[in-house]
């Protein structure tokens, strides 16, 4: 079911600015930004060889990641996001064994333009898990 590290999200406050670096000191394919409203972020991704790195900063009122920029001002590991196969057969395997789904249960279309959920962290050591579809 679970495949494989698709990337790791950081919250930043400019998400430019953070992936710049990587650019420049790395030699990474760096993005260009993209808003995703309706998840209330602007995202940048850094290219490496196995896996990405996607930048986020809040955009819009209220955004979902300000309380966490909030306790963790200068930024910090937000989610890791794994592949699946199939989107809804992984949600309803993870329910039916106690995982919770967060927001309506109904898969949304993420920075990739592949359907993606989010899985509570306090069922995954702390981890805010997403998953999306491969």
């Amino acid at each position: 079911m679970l495949g494989r590290l698709n990337h790791v999200a950081i919250a930043v406050k400019d998400a430019e600015k953070a992936a710049k670096i990587y650019g420049a000191a790395f030699g990474a394919e760096i993005s260009s930004a993209v808003p995703l409203p309706e998840h209330g972020v602007i995202t940048v991704f850094v290219t490496l060889p196995n896996t990405k790195i996607e930048f986020i900063q809040p955009l819009g009122e209220a955004p979902p990641i300000a309380k966490f920029l909030e306790r963790n001002a200068d930024g910090g590991i937000h989610h890791v996001c794994y592949e699946v196969a199939d989107i809804i057969a992984s949600r309803d395997t993870l329910i039916k064994e106690g995982a919770r789904v967060l927001g309506d249960g109904q898969p949304k279309i993420g920075a990739h333009g592949k359907p993606v959920l989010f899985l509570h962290p306090k069922d995954f050591s702390g981890a805010l898990v997403e998953i999306e579809q491969a």
